[in-house]
C-alpha cells in the first residue's frame, strides 16, 4: 500500500475518532441534565433497570453493525460509569453541606487524607491539612500546616487519616483538647483504637469511627462500601454518614469487634493470599519474562490483584495482620486451607480434591446470587 494511500485512511480513522469523542461529549451534558432532573424530582442517581436496558440495546445495536457485542458492552459500561460519576459529584456539589464550614485532616499528605480532602472539598467545605511532610500537590488545598495541634477547637470536620498507631496517639490528644466538631478516623482496625473511643466520647467528643472499603483513586462510590462503627455517640455516626448521603456508596452500620472480624478475612487473609503469591514466584527460578509470555487468563487475573497488593505500603499491610486482635484465625485458617490442597495433591486422593473444589463452588455461587440480589 502506498504511503499516501496509508495516511489518507489514517487521517479518516483520526476524524472518526475526533467524532467519537464530540458524541461523548455531547453524552456527558445530557447525563448532566438527566442528573438534575432526578435531583429536582428526589430520584435516586442510578436505575439499575435502565442500566439492563442501555447494556441490551448496545448488543443488538451491534449484531446488527456487525460488531462484536461484548465490544459495544464494555464500551457502554465504561460511558454509563462515567455517567454516574458526573451525576453523583454534582449531586454532592449541590448539597452544598460543607458551605461556610471548616475541616482538618490530620494527615492529609497520604493517599487517603489526600481523597477526603477532596471529597469535603467537593461539598463546600474549607479544608486544612495538616501533615509534617509538607503538602505532596499544593495545588489541592486552601491551606497547610505541618502540626496541627491548636487549630482543632473550631473545626467543624476533623478526619484522623494518619497510620493506625499514630492515630491511637492523636485520638487520645483529641479527647484531652475536647473539639467541638465531628471528630472520626478512617482505619482499616477499629479495637486497636478502642481505648481512644472511649476516652473521646467520655469527654463529650462527637466522635465515630469511618472505615471507607476503598482506594484512594476511586472515582466512583456507586458499588463501593462506607463502614460506620458507632463508638458510643449515635448522634455523631449520623452526621458522620450524612457526609456520604449525597453519594451512592452503600452506607453500611457494624459494631467495632464484628468490623476487625470481618476485616480478618476481607482484608487480612485476602493480603496474606497474594503476598504469599508474589513471594512463590520472587523465590523461584522462573523469569518474569517467560511467565508474561506464556502465562493463562487465570494466572494473569492473580497476578493484577498480586500486582496491586504488592505496590501498598508493606508497613501499613504489616499492621493489618498483626494489630488485629481477630486476626490470627483467618490466617490459620488459610494456612489449613493450603495444606488441604498439597496433602490431596502429594497423596494422590483425587476424590478428596475433587470435594474441595465442589464445596468451594457451592459457597461462591451463593456468595455471588446474594451479591446480585443484594444490587
Amino acid at each position: 500500500m502506498p504511503d499516501n494511500d496509508l495516511g489518507e485512511l489514517r487521517a479518516r480513522l483520526d476524524a472518526l475518532d475526533d467524532d467519537m469523542v464530540s458524541l461523548v461529549a455531547r453524552r456527558m451534558e445530557l447525563v448532566a441534565e438527566i442528573g438534575r432532573m432526578k435531583r429536582a424530582g428526589g430520584r435516586p442517581d442510578r436505575d439499575s433497570g435502565r442500566e439492563g436496558e442501555v447494556m441490551a440495546r448496545a448488543r443488538k445495536a451491534a449484531l446488527r453493525a456487525g460488531v462484536p457485542p461484548d465490544l459495544a458492552v464494555n464500551l457502554l459500561q465504561s460511558l454509563v460509569r462515567a455517567s454516574l460519576q458526573v451525576q453523583e459529584q454534582d449531586r454532592v456539589m449541590a448539597q452544598g453541606s460543607g458551605a461556610g464550614r471548616t475541616a482538618l485532616v490530620i494527615g492529609g499528605e497520604g493517599r487517603m487524607g489526600r481523597w477526603f480532602g477532596r471529597f469535603l472539598r467537593s461539598q463546600g467545605f474549607r479544608v486544612i491539612s495538616a501533615d509534617p511532610a509538607g503538602p505532596a500537590d499544593p495545588r489541592e488545598w486552601v491551606d497547610h500546616v505541618a502540626d496541627w495541634h491548636g487549630l482543632e477547637s473550631d473545626r467543624d470536620v476533623i478526619v484522623v487519616a494518619a497510620p493506625l498507631a499514630a492515630t491511637g496517639v492523636i485520638l487520645a490528644e483529641l479527647a484531652d483538647s475536647r473539639p467541638r466538631g465531628l471528630v472520626f478516623d478512617v482505619g482499616s482496625l477499629k479495637s486497636p483504637l478502642r481505648d481512644a473511643f472511649q476516652a473521646l466520647v467520655a469527654a463529650g467528643v462527637r466522635a465515630t469511627s469511618v472505615h471507607p472499603m476503598f482506594g484512594p483513586d476511586v472515582a466512583l462510590l456507586s458499588g463501593r462500601h462506607v463502614v460506620f462503627v458507632d463508638v458510643g455517640a449515635p448522634a455523631a455516626t449520623a452526621e458522620a454518614k450524612a457526609l456520604f448521603a449525597p453519594t451512592m456508596a452503600d452506607l453500611v452500620d457494624m459494631s467495632l469487634d464484628d468490623h476487625d472480624r470481618l476485616m480478618g478475612f476481607v482484608l487480612g487473609m485476602s493480603h496474606a493470599l497474594n503476598i504469599a503469591f508474589f513471594t512463590a514466584l520472587a523465590r523461584s527460578d522462573l523469569p518474569a519474562a517467560l511467565l508474561d509470555r506464556i502465562s493463562s487468563t487465570t494466572f494473569d487475573a492473580q497476578l493484577d490483584v498480586a500486582s496491586r497488593v504488592a505496590s501498598e505500603n508493606p508497613r501499613l499491610y504489616f499492621e493489618i495482620q498483626a494489630l488485629n486482635a481477630h486476626g490470627r484465625a483467618p490466617l490459620d485458617a488459610l494456612r489449613q486451607a493450603i495444606e488441604d490442597v498439597v496433602g490431596r495433591v502429594a497423596e494422590g486422593d483425587e476424590e478428596g480434591f475433587v470435594a474441595l473444589m465442589e464445596k468451594g463452588r457451592g459457597y461462591m455461587e451463593g456468595l455471588r446470587t446474594r451479591s446480585v440480589a443484594g444490587r
